[in-house]
């Protein structure tokens, strides 16, 4: 990718919406009831990805790179399709979307109180805990639609992960040396903290999805070194 400017991203972003538009969605007819433990996990992830991404985009807009803002537009809409293609897999099987849930309020209110730098940290915790979450969605999903829109999403958060640290990577250079180290080491626990009360939470849902609790948070937290090296 371009090591200056998003010009790269944009045309990244750009042939993923054509590749979609020529794929076109699902066959949702093909949907079947999921197990209750899944459909609740399914919910709870439906309602993270369904916000409107206004307060990113301003602060990507304020930010003074017009390249960077167009970008991140590019991005939230990505996340409304991820948001879109999952409420639409949970009709299929005859479940509701649900208005809210505890863990996407915090993680709202933690990211809206912040400026852009600290705000795409936070938002790097949801997403590295995504990655592993919709890869074992798509490779333990009980039904093929469950693993096609799985592997969909995770196939554009695979390179949501790597833009984000292209910004953070610009973001943290002008910190001295040892603030960086502290920033990347806060983050790293703030996500194994993060990733732990995921686990728990979603506990039911990954063990039917031959996961486990234990092993979903240790692969997490192992992902998170290759990350944070490219940040750093």
């Amino acid at each position: 990718m371009d090591s200056t400017g998003y010009g790269d991203w944009i045309r990244d972003f750009e042939t993923a919406r054509r590749e979609r538009a020529g794929q076109g969605d699902p066959d949702w007819r093909t949907g079947v009831p999921l197990h209750p433990a899944i459909r609740r996990s399914v919910q709870r992830f439906q309602v993270g990805e369904d916000g409107d991404g206004a307060e990113l985009i301003t602060k990507a807009e304020a930010a003074g790179d017009a390249e960077y803002a167009s970008a991140v537009r590019m991005f939230v809409a990505e996340e409304r399709n991820h948001a879109r293609l999952l409420a639409l897999l949970l009709a299929s099987g005859d479940a509701p979307t649900i208005a809210s849930h505890w863990s996407d309020r915090i993680f709202v209110t933690l990211r809206r109180a912040l400026g852009l730098r600290l705000e795409l940290l936070v938002l790097m915790i949801a997403e590295v805990v995504a990655l592993r979450y919709y890869r074992a969605l798509r490779d333990g999903g009980e039904d093929a639609l469950t693993r096609e829109v799985a592997g969909r999403v995770l196939a554009d958060e695979e390179r949501h992960v790597p833009f984000h640290c292209h910004r953070l990577r610009r973001a943290l250079r002008p910190l001295p040396a040892p603030a960086r180290v502290l920033v990347i080491s806060g983050w790293r626990a703030a996500l194994a903290a993060a990733c732990l009360v995921v686990a728990v939470d979603h506990g039911p849902a990954l063990r039917r999805l031959g996961v486990g609790r234990g092993r979903f948070a240790v692969e997490v937290v192992r992902s998170s070194g290759p990350i944070a090296a490219a940040m750093r």
